[in-house]
């Protein structure tokens, strides 16, 4: 699952392929607006951890395929 993180103060996103389902993520981002860090691991098995003040938002979705040639 593709998640996109924004960091406040950061002009790029975070972006990684996510292990896990929806519902697993979403507990993740909703303890980390609790006051925790946004701790997630990817499909490679490094952890990306952000600080819970640091969240600008974060969107979790299905990869979209990739376009290729001149009507993409």
């Amino acid at each position: 699952m593709e998640i996109k993180i924004g960091i406040q103060n950061v002009a790029r996103e975070v972006v990684i392929e996510a292990t896990g389902s929806a519902a697993e993520i979403d507990a993740a981002v909703q303890a980390a607006l609790d006051g925790a860090s946004l701790s997630l691991t990817d499909d490679k098995g490094r952890r990306v951890m952000v600080p819970a003040g640091a969240l600008g938002y974060v969107e979790v979705g299905e990869p979209s395929p990739s376009r290729v040639g001149f009507g993409a």
